[in-house]
């Protein structure tokens, strides 16, 4: 019953919008449209002023990265999971945006930390496969053929996967 007298509503209001419509003059109905534009053009400008202190906040960029294509193809997940991957990295001391030619390879990276940059799990038994497997889908995300910027980045997973297989043995 409800949903009667709404639609019984919005046509009443396009029959009077039409009805209006048909009956003005051209030169009004364009002054009308265009002081609208500009009226509706002002809100949206206020609006984003307001609004620009949150565009760039963490809870809306989650809400539109599944939206934004990016150049790879990345989806949210996969970005998560690459943000997980640096904060491993940095947090160990291999990776660090503001010193790029710093060398952080005087020392091998450990079997706990190998296991972690691959998204594995230190305590359990994993086979050849598995492993290569957990490599590529990091690979697939960060290989340089993809971000040049990125190589770095490679280069670390290549070193654990390394020290993961030879684990393995």
């Amino acid at each position: 019953m409800n949903i009667f007298f709404v639609t019984l509503i919005i046509f009443v209001l396009i029959y009077f919008l039409l009805n209006w419509f048909a009956k003005t003059s051209s030169k009004k109905i364009s002054k009308i449209v265009r002081s609208t534009t500009i009226i509706l053009a002002a809100i949206l400008a206020l609006t984003m002023v307001y609004a620009g202190r949150f565009i760039f906040s963490l809870p809306f960029v989650l809400m539109i990265l599944p939206l934004i294509k990016t150049k790879a193809g990345l989806s949210l997940f996969q970005l998560l999971r690459i943000w997980n991957l640096l904060r491993v990295l940095k947090n160990s001391g291999r990776f660090n945006f503001n010193n790029i030619n710093q060398n952080f390879n005087k020392q091998s990276i450990s079997v706990e930390e190998a296991y972690r940059i691959l998204n594995l799990d230190p305590n359990k038994k994993y086979t050849k496969n598995e492993v290569l497997n957990s490599y590529k889908k990091i690979m697939k995300k960060i290989h340089p053929d993809i971000s040049p910027e990125l190589s770095r980045l490679a280069a670390i997973v290549n070193e654990a996967k390394e020290v993961v297989l030879k684990n393995l043995i």
